[in-house]
């Protein structure tokens, strides 16, 4: 079922998004040669119990996932692409770490992601994570009230055809509110002026994710990182937004 949220709910949920923002910035100052896997889950643990906010991911456990998620953070790195889970991997310069986080913080959750570069850059990283952000934009851009979801799935595949990368749709966008996931999906390719129309309430989890040589994936023997099938590398970018009357409102974004 699709809920809307009326103003004073939307407000409700800045608190969560404020604080999501603040963790990712934290998590990528923190990413660095040297630096674990489960150093970064632990640093984002502890900024949740200081902020008294609640994991979305500790306990999760969908039909996909093979047990019970145990992180507080997704950290896909190079060919992990999505839903990485961390472990005593070490970061070596130029790696490409993706993550991905969520909270709730009085009942309310907020989720998004975000793609960095440990120490030196590839130019292919530095060029798929510019697609994914430049297609994170571009898709706010269309949530506009009365557009429709086919709109937002549009605007993120003209990107990734312009940069020449393929769109896996398995996994994409999807609402928020009192759950992490709920209706309605947002592919990350679609037709325009197609699909649920958005109206003012919706607040939706938009993240596009491309990778650099397939759009097919595998998941690892752990049972949650998704991988990309031919070991090429993928990075990822979201927001929570809300529509509102005046436009998308932002309500994870970063300083």
């Amino acid at each position: 079922m699709i809920e809307l949220k009326t103003p004073a709910e939307i407000e409700a949920m800045r608190p969560a998004g404020a604080f999501v923002g603040r963790v990712l910035n934290a998590l990528a100052d923190a990413a660095d040669v040297g630096v674990s896997l489960n150093d970064l889950d632990a640093l984002a643990h502890r900024m949740i119990r200081e902020e008294g906010a609640t994991s979305c991911y500790i306990d999760y456990h969908p039909s996909f996932g093979a047990s019970p998620f145990g992180k507080v953070l997704c950290t896909s790195v190079n060919d992990a692409v999505l839903h990485g889970l961390p472990n005593d991997y070490v970061l070596k310069d130029g790696d490409l770490l993706s993550v991905d986080f969520a909270v709730s913080i009085d009942g309310w959750v907020s989720d998004s992601a975000r793609s960095i570069i440990v120490g030196t850059p590839r130019a292919e990283d530095q060029r798929i994570i510019r697609a994914t952000e430049e297609a994170l934009a571009a898709a706010i851009e269309a949530a506009q009230a009365d557009n429709k979801i086919g709109d937002i799935s549009a605007a993120i595949g003209e990107v990734a055809d312009a940069y020449g990368y393929t769109v896996n749709t398995d996994f994409g966008g999807h609402g928020v509110g009192r759950e992490m996931h709920g209706e309605p999906h947002i592919p990350n390719a679609g037709r325009a002026g197609r699909g649920l129309r958005l109206r003012p309430g919706l607040v939706i989890a938009i993240e596009p994710w491309f990778m650099t040589g397939t759009n097919e994936i595998y998941t690892d023997p752990d049972g949650w990182t998704l991988r990309s099938k031919d070991g090429s590398r993928g990075a990822h970018s979201e927001h929570t937004v809300a529509i509102t009357p005046d436009g998308p409102l932002v309500l994870t974004a970063r300083d």
